[in-house]
């Protein structure tokens, strides 16, 4: 086959001109995946100290290390906060916002480490498979997902455009884990294996929630698109609940009572009351009491 480059290049500068919605010219340079990437290993390493570096790191330079590290984050976090806030005010003098946004987010970054050390306990606790911390840290996709969301949370709180979705894809990418960086997640936090878990936008969970790989936490219908946006349509999962593999739980009025057990692969469009064991049994969705496991309610 003749390859006629010339040929090519003017049919893809037709293409550019005829087809929108894909090209971004003439515009601000956008966020860079592979700076996000880069950001994202480094926030890891501040995280967990030690645990994700090329060499030991010893007491007596720790401080050095992390004073190093942080400036590094700050001032290349910082370029792509501008290009993120470019994109949203159309501003391209942004420098000062910029610089503020990302002190207040590295000021913050130890009130996570303290949330992400009662993620790292519930992950050992909850899996007698676990024979360490160091093994959960290094091995378990569960953490290393949270720990993205939990500090892409920041910026989201904050109204930074794009870099947030692409903190938490890239966690995405490496775990099969997909959590949105607007969900609101209490501490003592647990995805076990974790493939295939998705957790939406306005999810709400409360403390000593467990999962297991599969689990939905999704929206009812998004058949309504973005008229959709700014409203609840995930639901709430309070404080010690245990889902079960392939669970999907659908809704912004969805309210999982706590100390409930929702067992495997069911479909749950309905809140369920506090202390209750929903699971697939005879054909049909059981509600049962936790502790007298006599039945208290059928859902077809």
């Amino acid at each position: 086959m003749d390859c006629r480059q010339e040929e090519i290049v003017q049919n893809l500068m037709t293409s550019y001109r005829e087809v929108g919605g894909i090209n971004h010219v003439d515009c601000g340079n956008l966020p860079s995946k592979r700076a996000i990437a880069s950001l994202c290993e480094d926030l890891l390493q501040l995280m967990f100290p030690g645990f994700f570096s090329d060499e030991a790191v010893s007491s007596d330079e720790i401080e050095l290390l992390t004073n190093e590290l942080v400036a590094s984050i700050r001032e290349r976090l910082t370029g792509e906060v501008r290009r993120s806030l470019r994109l949203k005010s159309g501003k391209s003098d942004n420098r000062e916002a910029a610089n503020s946004l990302v002190c207040r987010f590295l000021s913050k970054l130890p009130g996570v480490r303290a949330v992400l050390r009662t993620d790292l306990e519930a992950a050992f606790e909850g899996d007698p498979a676990a024979q360490s911390f160091e093994e959960v840290i290094l091995a378990y996709p569960g953490l290393e997902a949270i720990a993205t969301q939990r500090i892409a949370h920041i910026l989201y709180a904050e109204g930074v455009p794009l870099i947030p979705r692409m903190m938490t894809e890239w966690a995405h990418g490496r775990t099969g884990i997909d959590i949105h960086p607007g969900a609101k997640i209490g501490p003592y936090f647990f995805i076990d294996h974790g493939t295939g878990v998705v957790i939406g936008e306005t999810c709400e969970i409360g403390e000593r929630v467990k999962l297991y790989q599969g689990v939905g936490l999704v929206a009812r219908s998004l058949a309504a698109g973005q008229q959709l946006k700014g409203t609840k349509r995930h639901p709430t999962i309070e404080d010690n609940v245990t889902i079960y593999a392939g669970a999907t739980i659908v809704g912004g009025d969805t309210v999982i009572g706590r100390n409930s057990t929702i067992g495997a692969n069911v479909f749950i469009m309905e809140s369920v009351p506090p202390d209750k064991l929903y699971a697939l049994g005879d054909q049909e969705h059981l509600i049962r009491d936790k502790k007298s496991r006599s039945k208290v309610k059928s859902a077809g």
